[in-house]
């Protein structure tokens, strides 16, 4: 890690400017969580809708109280089981958290990295700034999310600073579960699931519904390739055509037609760890279509599954995107 760029990655977030950074999820694009002209450049270069919000990322749980106020106990629980790593807490926003973060809401989604490039720059900007860095994943809004620091490059070119802290570690985005209605509610799955949280505050998290938080990464399409994307049965792997690109759970046939062919792990956190630079992979290709192999539909793979529905979603709207 080069101590020189961690400083000047906090030196352009005190001053308003956005930096690109590693997580152990995926790659992350940050400005200062309490400025709110500095937000504004994130919707802005995203393409990103300002109702949509952002998560705010910080250093350790002792930040917690200045920018959450009324934080229930089930909070302060998930917090000391996974904190550092990959879990979104939705809780009430204090008055340090503008409303440009939150996309107008009351509450705000917070978590804390366990990445050291993360942690370095959070801790860097401690001294120097807020401390509290806000920060959607690195690329366009909807697309595929990034993975490695060439991914953020791709999407935005050189213009932008981007500390390099190597391929994730999870490779998607961080579990949500939203506290600011007493029960807990799954917004989004990761690698933390419903019954790592339920073992920590002993009740299992409920379903989304229309009272839920807006969160971010819940759209009903996003993820998604430039490519249409569509998933199917393995039986339908005999139809693949050509100019198809395909992510399957299993080596190809002798003679198929398609473009390009990835043989997926068939463990789910290797898969998911796979899945975004499968993704960006196949899109790479520019064929009429990628078609995934349907993965199994039991809890081990519930947000691979999530991932994969919303990418398709989003995909069969790119004809439709200006």
């Amino acid at each position: 890690m080069d101590v020189a760029e961690i400083e000047q990655a906090a030196r352009l977030l005190a001053r308003g400017d956005l930096v690109a950074f590693a997580t152990e999820t995926v790659y992350g694009l940050g400005a200062d969580a309490t400025n709110p002209a500095a937000l504004a450049k994130i919707f802005a270069l995203k393409g990103r809708p300002a109702d949509h919000p952002l998560i705010v990322h910080i250093a350790d749980s002792a930040q917690l109280e200045r920018f959450a106020r009324d934080v229930p106990d089930a909070a302060r629980m998930l917090a000391a089981a996974f904190w550092p790593g990959p879990l979104t807490m939705i809780v009430k926003r204090s008055h340090a958290v503008p409303p440009e973060a939150t996309g107008g809401q009351d509450s705000v989604g917070i978590r804390c990295p366990s990445h050291p490039v993360a942690q370095a720059l959070l801790r860097e900007f401690g001294r120097l700034g807020s401390g509290a860095i806000a920060a959607p994943s690195a690329n366009k809004f909807g697309h595929v999310s990034p993975t490695t620091a060439q991914h953020v490059r791709d999407e935005f070119g050189p213009g932008l600073m981007v500390l390099d802290g190597g391929a994730c570690d999870v490779g998607l985005e961080s579990t949500i579960v939203d506290l600011s209605h007493g029960h807990p509610v799954l917004l989004r799955p990761g690698a933390i699931s419903r019954e790592d949280i339920a073992r920590v505050v002993g009740e299992a998290p409920g379903s989304r519904d229309a009272h839920s938080p807006r969160a971010s990464g819940t759209l009903a399409s996003h993820y998604a390739p430039h490519t249409p994307l569509v998933v199917v049965q393995s039986r339908a792997l005999a139809e693949v055509r050509v100019g198809d690109a395909v992510l399957a759970l299993r080596a190809p046939p002798a003679h198929h037609a398609a473009a390009a062919w990835i043989e997926a792990p068939r463990d789910p956190g290797r898969y998911a760890h796979d899945l975004y630079f499968n993704l960006r992979e196949l899109d790479r290709r520019r064929a009429t279509r990628i078609v995934v192999e349907a993965p199994p539909r039991d809890a081990a793979w519930e947000a691979v599954n999530d991932r994969l529905g919303r990418a398709a979603a989003g995909a069969s709207r790119q004809d439709d995107a200006p």
